[in-house]
């Protein structure tokens, strides 16, 4: 007899990611260019329910996102242009799956953020229909479809925290700290940055370059659990570009620092700055003092690394 898919509903938490190390090694002949970036998850998650359809594949999501301390609203592309609908379609494509799915998604993690919140989404689709749609496709064939439809989408299906390189499909899994999770204060200026448009400024030289043991210093520092040292080796080459076009994001940054952060650094191509902090309470006080030093709205949120 054969067996029948009773599921019809699944639930999904897809968390935010920051990058504690991020350098442009260059450009590849198919346009797209060559990074090592360290990644880790964090513990800001977007929603995603997917519910088995008998055809048709449907986004359903809010066309305006509002923040806590942002007083304009931040607006979602097109169902059809989503990252999830993408997702969707790829698998279905990929397997030959008769069927189809109602995607819902509730957002929390800011549009154009560098926190790669459309990248988790459509990692958590591609995951949770191999579920659903039982095609049965392994870890590593589904990080091959991942690459296909974004560079951080691979890590994002692994999971974990990870050294990512190529164009996101070389992962290798960094050892953390088992009971030293990195507290952060994330710092959203409430306005969205394009990444492509960050990668053509890069190129026109405004780059930085690592020292050589910046990347041993956050890779140690994660195995120990030690915050300082990780502090030590944070970088990432777009920051110079993005600071060039948004120098509001070096105020802000030079404010965290002086308010007594232990490490602040940009994460992917923007607009989200973290801060590396003790403990919750420190992140707070962190908080508390930004905002008594900035004249502009902000979206704050303490995480941590997960």
């Amino acid at each position: 007899m054969k067996k029948v898919n009773t599921m019809q509903r699944i639930e999904i938490q897809a968390p935010a990611k920051i990058n504690l190390f991020l350098d442009i090694l260059g450009k590849r002949p198919d346009g797209y260019h060559n990074i090592k970036s360290i990644v880790l998850p964090v513990s800001v998650y977007d929603r995603v329910i997917l519910e088995n359809r008998p055809e048709g594949i449907e986004t359903i999501a809010p066309h305006d996102i509002q923040l806590p301390g942002i007083p304009w609203a931040m607006t979602l592309c097109r169902s059809e242009d989503n990252l999830t609908t993408r997702a969707a379609c790829l698998l279905k494509e990929a397997t030959g799956h008769a069927g189809g799915v109602r995607i819902v998604l509730e957002k929390s993690i800011p549009i154009g953020a560098g926190l790669g919140g459309g990248s988790s989404d459509a990692a958590a689709v591609l995951k949770g229909l191999n579920t659903l749609w039982k095609t049965g496709l392994s870890q590593d064939r589904l990080i091959s479809l991942g690459t296909r439809l974004g560079c951080d989408i691979p890590a994002l299906i692994h999971g974990g925290s990870l050294c990512m390189e190529g164009v996101g499909e070389q992962l290798t899994p960094v050892r953390c700290h088992a009971k030293n999770h990195l507290c952060l204060l994330l710092v959203y200026p409430g306005f969205a940055i394009s990444t492509s448009d960050i990668y053509a400024r890069y190129e026109t030289g405004l780059t930085s370059t690592p020292s050589a043991d910046k990347f041993h210093h956050v890779v140690s520092g994660l195995e120990q659990g030690d915050a300082a040292q990780v502090a030590a080796g944070l970088y990432n080459a777009l920051q110079p570009a993005v600071f060039s076009k948004y120098p509001l994001l070096g105020l802000i940054k030079k404010k965290l620092a002086a308010a007594g952060a232990v490490g602040v650094q940009l994460t992917g191509s923007g607009s989200t700055l973290y801060a590396l902090v003790n403990d919750p309470d420190h992140g707070r006080a962190l908080d508390k003092r930004l905002r008594e030093t900035i004249d502009c709205p902000v979206w704050t949120c303490l995480a941590q690394t997960i």
